[in-house]
């Protein structure tokens, strides 16, 4: 009961803290606000203010970009849930040794075992080329959309905010 209650607790801080920063579909696609910056430093300053303001949609963005490389690279989501199973296995159904007949099984050697299985199964899903094909997709798409959405009239403000 005492789990459930830290689940719950933490997704209401994740949906408070991280969810509360998502914009509206709408303001997020406007088409009316796609332009080509003028030159680099617009770019650069539509990004700096574009990548904060709209935090919360990229992060979506790079969770959803990660779901789907785990969902297309099946062998990466069996070993994640092989190893991750397998430690909350041990940790719930072996917490002290066990003897099996002449031979005493300790949590060590099951994270031994867990360990030789599992790592050679997660090197063969080849995990770096998931990492890098998330990291390059979702910063293609994000710095692509940050550079060519002009910020709207609230930007202007934005500094004078921070001196009041």
């Amino acid at each position: 009961m005492e789990a459930f209650l830290r689940v719950t607790d933490t997704v209401r801080n994740f949906r408070e803290a991280k969810l509360s920063a998502l914009r509206s579909p709408t303001e997020f696609f406007d088409v009316q606000r796609i332009s080509r910056p003028a030159d680099m430093n617009t770019a650069v300053s539509r990004i700096s203010y574009n990548t904060r303001y709209f935090s919360g949609n990229y992060g979506l963005i790079v969770a959803i970009l990660a779901v789907y490389a785990l969902l297309t690279n099946l062998w990466l989501f069996f070993a994640l849930i092989f190893l991750v199973g397998g430690f909350a296995l041990i940790n719930k159904f072996a917490p002290e040794p066990t003897q099996v007949g002449d031979y005493v099984v300790t949590q060590k050697s099951l994270y031994t075992v867990l360990f030789c299985v599992g790592i050679p199964l997660l090197f063969f899903s080849g995990p770096l080329g998931t990492v890098f094909w998330v990291v390059g997709a979702s910063g293609i798409i994000i710095i692509g959309h940050a550079c060519m959405i002009e910020p709207g009239v609230e930007s202007e403000y934005a500094a004078v905010e921070g001196q009041v």
